[in-house]
């Protein structure tokens, strides 16, 4: 009696197919860094579920991006590029420069409020953010501040911006039922304090505004760029006033 050969069947193959070793490159991990951080956070950004996002492994990463603090930079400067590179044109006007650097940072802030805090703090050594520095010192020194001051009000100017736009992006960023309730509560809950305790409140209450007016923003930029033009002026007449006296003709 002959003996008949078994061969198994094959099995189903389970899972992606793994991507080719060779087949990513720094833009198409920044893309899916983005659509796993937007979906999971920041803290749900690792190098584990970026590998199982692009069908590789998580050590091919490491091929271009040293550890994922760099990733995180490489990505909130591309967001940065997307939403108003290229856009900031020098005007005659030093306000209305700094006026629209400060309105492209806060729709870029409203449009990725996810990524809100990470952008505000971070410092990241990128083209955009060269491109941004550049533009705002040029307009500060065209407002007339020295540069050792026209330097500083970089730093402070920026954290008002920022700091700001984080604030709003931070509230877009909360559940639903969370973000009304606080909408809400200048407009109910502070209308309904009583006057004997709260006086001055309940005195201005129909005027207080709402969280996330545009008003605040927009309020707060202007405020700053007066500071500024009360600055650079003061400084000129600083300097006019140590410059020497011309001599007169003889």
């Amino acid at each position: 009696m002959g003996t008949s050969s078994h061969r198994e069947p094959k099995s189903a193959p389970t899972g992606r197919t793994r991507r080719a070793r060779d087949s990513l490159s720094r833009q198409i991990i920044v893309a899916a860094a983005e659509k796993v951080a937007t979906r999971d956070g920041l803290d749900g950004l690792t190098f584990q579920a970026l590998g199982k996002e692009l069908d590789a492994h998580p050590t091919s990463i490491y091929r271009h991006f040293r550890d994922k603090d760099e990733l995180v930079l490489e990505l909130i400067d591309n967001l940065r590029a997307r939403s108003y590179g290229g856009t900031l044109k020098k005007t005659d006007s030093w306000r209305d420069d700094l006026r629209t650097i400060a309105q492209r940072v806060h729709e870029h802030f409203m449009r990725y409020p996810e990524f809100a805090l990470q952008m505000a703090a971070r410092t990241t050594r990128r083209p955009t953010e060269f491109a941004n520095v550049e533009f705002a010192l040029d307009a500060l020194l065209r407002a007339g501040l020295p540069p050792e001051e026209a330097a500083l009000h970089l730093r402070v100017f920026g954290n008002v911006v920022r700091s700001l736009s984080a604030m709003e992006a931070g509230l877009m960023a909360l559940d639903p039922e969370s973000r009304v309730r606080d909408e809400l509560a200048w407009q109910v809950e502070y209308r309904q304090l009583a006057a004997e305790e709260f006086p001055v409140i309940s005195s201005m209450a129909e005027h207080l505004a709402r969280i996330g007016d545009p008003r605040i923003f927009d309020l707060a930029v202007e405020l700053y760029l007066d500071a500024i033009e009360l600055r650079a002026n003061r400084a000129r007449a600083e300097r006019d006033a140590v410059s020497p006296a011309a001599e007169p003709e003889r």
